[in-house]
């Protein structure tokens, strides 16, 4: 069960680590141009001394965030994510309907055009991979709800991957194609319907593995539900 703690959801948190259900809009890291943003450090930390962030979450993705609260901590954990032992589950709603089960293995390459989006590019791109798993399709609006399961952890990986794919995020400002964003201008979620729905490691101390699950937020559930009402014009 998720309990709340000032604007958060504590699921877990013991001497050295802390899992948190982070809420869409709230900052992992300091904004580059004005610092007195609130991000997740300069909330919890207040409460829970110093934390190291571990990994991150795009400002408008919600869901499960691990953060360590010992230098030793952050330190296996973030050899666990160099070694792709951490594995991590996403929920996304997606424009495309009818997904069969597959895999993105395009190379990304990191701010890569104008507008700073992460872009295919097989010549400097790093290699990346993404499993997608098809959960339900919602013929009506021409939709889909995925889950999304990186090996790599590239920023934007799974955005660039699906629209790349031909399957954008609802509501994904950079990465939509015209058809999806006129379809998203219409729908309850106001943001990347992204979410970090589970995240499963060793406990950076004892060795044990722990997996942790938060369901999807009022926004998402609002949203599926329309989407199977809904029929697309």
């Amino acid at each position: 069960m998720c309990s709340d703690y000032l604007i958060m959801e504590v699921i877990f948190q013991d001497s050295s680590i802390l899992v948190i259900n982070k809420p869409s809009g709230v900052l992992c890291i300091p904004d580059g141009y004005d610092r007195s943003i609130p991000h997740i450090r300069s909330i919890l930390e207040h409460d829970f001394g110093r934390l190291w962030i571990v990994h991150r979450l795009d400002k408008e993705t919600s869901g499960l965030l691990l953060l360590a609260r010992s230098e030793a901590a952050h330190q296996i954990l973030n050899d666990q994510f160099s070694n792709r032992e951490i594995k991590k589950q996403y929920g996304a709603l997606v424009f495309g309907s009818c997904i069969s089960d597959f895999s993105i293995d395009s190379p990304l390459k990191i701010n890569g055009d104008r507008k700073h989006r992460t872009v295919i590019d097989p010549q400097n791109g790093k290699p990346a991979k993404t499993n997608i798993e098809s959960i339900e399709c919602f013929e009506n609006s021409k939709c889909s709800l995925v889950y999304a399961f990186p090996e790599t952890g590239y920023t934007h990986q799974i955005r660039a991957h699906l629209s790349s794919s031909g399957f954008p995020i609802l509501g994904d400002s950079l990465y939509n194609s015209q058809e999806s964003k006129i379809f998203s201008s219409n729908i309850p979620i106001k943001r990347v319907a992204l979410h970090a729905r589970n995240i499963t490691f060793r406990h950076p101390i004892t060795g044990e593995m722990l997996s942790f699950t938060c369901e999807f937020p009022d926004d998402f559930i609002q949203t599926i539900s329309f989407l199977k009402n809904n029929r697309a014009s």
